[in-house]
């Protein structure tokens, strides 16, 4: 009765935090109320894209209609995202962060304008969702050049931010800077497009991986969908994704879903329980990625938490009947992420190479040892569509 009761208090929270409204009583959500904070201190990574941001907030001050809204969120999104990845390589100092503060201004923008306010809460949430897609690349994935292999790459927003507001996320920095590549090799081609998820459980619920990833893994117009974020000490392949969440750890609303490793929970998909089994597994080449060079130790992690034991299991066999605590990636989104893309696969094409790498970590912003994790990530990228 304890377990059910527990479920049904999940589900409401889960309902309760997908709404993007998560906002005070001056209408700004916990992030963008960050913003000063952030503005104080990192003038120059928040003012990378104020004649954008500013921009914005003058076209739609005169807006009244729902459709004007719509128009000018689809233009600016995308616009926002193509120029971050311009930005990245132009400037070349590895920084995730400015596209992050961009994106938050523009939305806390849309919060404050009278006209948005005037509309129905169900139009302000589409509104908003359309902006989060749009900013993190969805409408700019375009397989074009003709290439022999199609790789989609998924990086995360900086997280953490109350204990460090300069945090970077090395997993954003390789998506920007992979994001429209194409590498060359002697008999083919690899192109590379990218997307950055945000760190936040509502989104997920509320089923931002599926929408984004689903189309490239149901049509079968991907050869390989890798999804990356930050870790531990190492490069981390993470052999055996868990279905539940329990990590103590908010996400950037500073909510809490309740999981613990005593209390592991189910993550929502439409506001009902996710539905696949309890472990999941990679099926990205390892054995050929685990030999790319550069400044850090890679590994096939195999390690995972069940409610029975920890261990590290050598097959998907091994975990049968178990109740999954931690999967291989741990028990926050950067697992989640993993799971609901190989589920994906699993649903609709189970040949296709998917997997997770997690990064090295660090504090705040370390550009030096952003490139190098960069450059490591895509010598693993060239190894596993090697022939």
């Amino acid at each position: 009765m304890q377990k059910i009761l527990s479920s049904v208090i999940y589900i409401l929270v889960g309902i309760l935090c997908s709404s993007h409204q998560a906002a005070d009583s001056n209408n700004l959500m916990v992030e963008e109320k960050r913003i000063e904070k952030a503005a104080q201190q990192l003038p120059d990574v928040i003012n990378r894209f104020k004649v954008d941001v500013d921009s914005f907030e003058n076209i739609i001050a005169p807006l009244t209609s729902l459709d004007s809204f719509e128009t000018a969120i689809n233009l600016r999104a995308k616009q926002l995202w193509s120029k971050a990845v311009l930005s990245f390589a132009d400037l070349k100092d590895n920084d995730d962060r400015p596209l992050y503060w961009a994106r938050l201004q523009t939305s806390r923008s849309l919060r404050q304008n009278p006209a948005f306010n005037a509309l129905t809460s169900a139009q302000q949430e589409a509104l908003l969702w359309n902006l989060e897609l749009l900013s993190r690349g969805k409408e700019d994935i375009n397989f074009d050049k003709k290439s022999t292999k199609k790789i989609l790459l998924t990086g995360f927003d900086p997280f953490f931010l109350d204990r460090h507001i300069n945090q970077s996320n090395p997993s954003g920095a390789v998506a920007l800077a992979l994001d429209n590549s194409i590498i060359n090799l002697n008999d083919q081609s690899v192109e590379i497009e990218t997307l950055i998820v945000p760190v936040r459980f509502g989104d997920f619920d509320k089923g931002m991986i599926e929408q984004l990833l689903a189309p490239y893994i149901k049509d079968k117009s991907v050869d390989m969908v890798i999804t990356v974020s930050m870790g531990r000490d190492d490069f981390d392949l993470e052999r055996f994704p868990g279905l539940r969440r329990s990590a103590k750890a908010p996400g950037n609303l500073n909510t809490f879903t309740g999981a613990t490793a005593d209390n592991p929970l189910v993550p929502l998909l439409d506001d009902k329980p996710l539905n696949g089994p309890e472990f999941v597994e990679f099926s990205l080449p390892a054995s050929k990625m685990l030999k790319a060079k550069g400044d850090f130790k890679i590994n096939d992690n195999h390690k995972v938490r069940t409610t029975e034991k920890s261990f590290s299991p050598e097959t998907l066999n091994e975990l049968a009947g178990m109740t999954s605590v931690e999967g291989s990636g741990g028990g926050y989104l950067s697992n989640e992420v993993s799971y609901r893309s190989i589920l994906l696969r699993d649903q609709y094409n189970p040949d296709l190479a998917v997997g997770h790498i997690h990064t090295p970590r660090f504090r705040e912003f370390e550009p030096v040892k952003t490139q190098k994790i960069i450059a490591q990530l895509k010598n693993m990228i060239v190894l596993a569509i090697t022939k």
